[in-house]
């Protein structure tokens, strides 16, 4: 990446190293940073007390095999994202204030990883079978499918070191598009919905709690990826065509399918009130949302089936930027729940 400072006249994706905040260009990603900080939480307010009993006295085998392959997954889900945050986003996006959004997310990405440590050091006390959930990307096929997706588009742009071609430009926003729309705007919106399926049960509540907190902190990566995307779009109306239409429900799509492999592996068990079926029409339903969230037509028409998920989709629509500031607060005690006033 060059040294050199640029004009504030230059594009958002334009090559270089912008630094001045004053006077400011995109203001919406400092309020976005703004935001986020108002969101602070830490992993020690979450409360896991009761959630070993759930697990060893209330579930059932299939029960526990989802919250094992989700736990698997959750290991190094993040990780996977801050790596592509650092190596393939910061460095492209040319504003100081969408910079300081994106560092502020990759403190988050940290945030998630060290509430999913925590996770997995409490709900797999052995030690061998915590070492195999952590290296699920290796030995869970369902699991490898979903990295080797988040690897192909990390490894799209991994020598894309300056964005000086329209080509390279779109090769960029197809990456943060599918890092906001498919990997947390899919992949870890079903691991959500597992989450309140079960918390609908009853059951652990702990797990449902920090959820919370992480359900809020990506709902603000997206909103701010989209951000990204509609700036450059009013910018560079050029690189938004068919094309790259069609290239974006191809990546849905794929998404989908992985999704729906993962699925079929942790219901595999037969969970009442959960199907495969159901799961992905979920998919489909939550794919619709991210295409109108990219200003595209929907595809699928597909409807929510969780009736336990309305709130949550409600709250997502919602302006996340314009809550009202008493709804985020730094070291709030107590449970944190989506029939709170927002």
């Amino acid at each position: 990446m060059s040294s050199q400072p640029v004009s504030r006249d230059s594009r958002l994706l334009d090559p270089g190293f912008e630094l001045t905040l004053r006077p400011m260009k995109y203001p919406q990603f400092y309020e976005m940073y703004r935001a986020a900080i108002r969101n602070t939480w830490t992993v020690e307010e979450v409360d896991f007390s009761l959630d070993t009993t759930d697990l060893n006295k209330k579930m059932s085998d299939a029960d526990r095999h989802l919250i094992h392959r989700l736990v698997a997954f959750f290991a190094t889900g993040d990780t996977i994202v801050s790596n592509n945050l650092v190596l393939n986003l910061y460095q492209h996006v040319n504003s100081p204030e969408a910079r300081m959004f994106l560092s502020r997310q990759l403190y988050e990405e940290a945030l998630h990883v060290q509430f999913y440590l925590t996770l997995l050091d409490t709900y797999i006390p052995d030690q061998n079978e915590r070492a195999r959930a952590f290296s699920a990307i290796e030995t869970i096929p369902s699991i490898r499918h979903k990295a080797e997706f988040c690897f192909k588009w990390i490894d799209s742009i991994q020598d894309v070191h300056r964005l000086e071609t329209r080509e390279q430009r779109r090769q960029f926003l197809l990456n943060l598009i599918c890092f906001a729309a498919c990997i947390e705007g899919l992949f870890f919106f079903a691991a959500f919905a597992y989450v309140y399926y079960l918390r609908s049960r009853g059951l652990l509540h702990g797990l449902a709690s920090g959820t919370n907190w992480v359900f809020r902190d990506e709902s603000g990566h997206m909103a701010f990826a989209f951000e990204v995307v509609r700036q450059v779009r009013e910018e560079e109306p050029d690189l938004f065509d068919d094309e790259m239409r069609l290239q974006v429900e191809a990546m849905l799509e794929d998404a989908i399918s992985c999704e729906t492999q993962f699925a079929q592996d942790v219901l595999s068990g037969g969970v009442a009130g959960l199907s495969v079926a159901d799961m992905r029409q979920y998919l489909e339903y939550c794919a619709d949302q991210r295409l109108v969230q990219l200003d595209m037509p929907k595809k699928y028409g597909s409807r929510n089936p969780f009736d336990f998920m309305d709130l949550q989709d409600v709250q997502e629509l919602t302006n996340f930027f314009e809550r009202r500031v008493s709804s985020y607060q730094v070291g709030v005690q107590g449970e944190v729940t989506f029939d709170a006033s927002f």
